[in-house]
């Protein structure tokens, strides 16, 4: 998958693919149902963060893997935006030395999944 980070085309073509093929991109990338729990994580989001695959899926994101973004800046905004696609400078800060990130924050309205893409600054 050669989509890049910032692409307009990003949540069109994430909506598109299958979960297995999210490995390829070049960023890290939290695939979410609706309600917040992880059903993809990729590899580069893996090492990024430290944290294998097995432990985060299956758990709510933002309440047990990066409670750092259960905020009005990341969380709320899947909640009250059907419709999402915003670019967010933000600081990771758990379970590690705090990590400045760029975060695009994805989901269409009437689709099972929500994207959370991350980019080290």
């Amino acid at each position: 998958m050669d989509v890049p980070f910032d692409s307009p085309e990003l949540l069109a073509t994430l909506e598109l693919s299958m979960l297995d093929t999210f490995d390829e991109l070049p960023f890290g990338l939290i695939v979410m149902d609706r309600r917040g729990y992880v059903i993809g994580y990729n590899a580069f989001e893996a090492h990024l963060s430290g944290l294998d695959v097995d432990r985060v899926i299956g758990r709510n994101f933002f309440e047990t893997v990066g409670p750092c973004t259960n905020n009005y800046l990341v969380a709320q905004r899947y909640l009250d935006e059907p419709d999402l696609d915003e670019l967010l400078d933000f600081t990771f800060t758990l379970r590690m030395a705090p990590m400045p990130v760029k975060l695009r924050l994805m989901a269409r309205a009437g689709s099972d999944r929500q994207y959370l893409a991350v980019q080290p600054r």
